[in-house]
């Protein structure tokens, strides 16, 4: 388990140890927080890597903002749930305003992702988490819902100004965009057999099983994958790098412009991709990424 002391202080150094063998390092994989991890456990990976080769801040990303933590890490794989799903609507000549979005996940992705929605006009009409969910079809109030959460052990049951909804309930809701916002495999063939929404968009790692992907390809629902997606989170994590590197921080504005860019770029490039190929969402995401790396590959050199 993880804690203040990340590992003893005999193996510490072999494990961390930079150069060729490194696991981590600024120059060679720099962690992230993901599921049950979070700033606290960020910061203390940097102390520990930092007590043996100095002070460095760029081995690892996500720490709080008094540790050279970046403005924006926390919120910003929600926010970028929040660009794609608008980049989708306005791209099918949709609006945002009045959408109904279903939110099966309550964590850090899922609670940011339905604040921002919420803030650009969407009703969040239902959310869960691994204690239950709740629902209002008039939109749910979602600061006062992630109050709720915060002080409840980051549980949304027992929320009094909803209804409460049980079991598989979250996947039977109608509603305009369904987001898988929790953990792998949930979208399984049943799930997405009884979905009834007009676009999912995968804020999860690997929420719909291939099975799944199947039946919602099927039913001729748009499935717009995790890679692209929830790609926010890391991105704004290079961008914490960068200002770890040049010791230099910016601003929430240019945070939050930059991600922007980078999201909506990515957008358009695998939307047009899927339409010009006429691949699914998935595909078109997983070809431009391989090609990417396939004509780097070739321009070093490598055959």
């Amino acid at each position: 388990m993880l804690g203040p002391k990340l590992y003893d202080t005999c193996s510490s150094k072999a494990i961390i140890k930079p150069g060729k063998d490194a696991i981590v390092s600024p120059n060679v994989d720099i962690p992230a927080p993901d599921v049950n991890t979070n700033a606290q456990v960020m910061a203390w990976v940097m102390d520990e890597y930092s007590r043996f080769y100095g002070f460095s801040p760029a081995v690892v990303t996500g720490k709080p903002l008094d540790l050279h933590g970046s403005v924006g890490r926390e919120e910003a794989t929600g926010r970028g749930v929040a660009f794609i799903t608008a980049d989708f609507f306005a791209e099918t000549g949709r609006s945002l305003q009045g959408a109904r979005v279903v939110i099966q996940g309550f964590g850090n992705v899922g609670s940011y992702a339905a604040l921002f929605l919420q803030q650009a006009g969407a009703k969040i009409i239902a959310v869960s988490d691994v204690s239950g969910g709740v629902s209002r079809a008039e939109g749910l109030p979602i600061p006062a819902l992630i109050d709720y959460a915060r002080a409840h052990n980051g549980r949304v049951q027992g929320f009094r100004e909803a209804e409460t909804i049980t079991g598989d309930a979250i996947f039977t809701i109608p509603c305009d965009v369904f987001i898988p916002a929790a953990l792998g495999g949930v979208l399984t063939k049943e799930r997405a057999e009884a979905l009834r929404a007009d676009v999912v968009i995968e804020a999860a790692n690997a929420p719909t099983t291939v099975e799944g992907e199947e039946i919602l390809q099927r039913r001729g629902i748009p499935t717009l994958p995790d890679i692209l997606v929830n790609a926010g989170g890391v991105t704004v994590s290079y961008f914490e790098w960068v200002q770890n590197v040049q010791q230099f921080r910016w601003d929430g504005e240019r945070v939050d412009k930059e991600l922007r860019a980078v999201m909506t770029k990515a957008y358009r490039d695998v939307s047009q991709l899927a339409k010009s190929r006429r691949l699914s969402w998935r595909a078109a995401a997983y070809v431009l990424a391989l090609e990417r790396v396939a004509r780097a590959t070739l321009m070093r050199g490598v055959q």
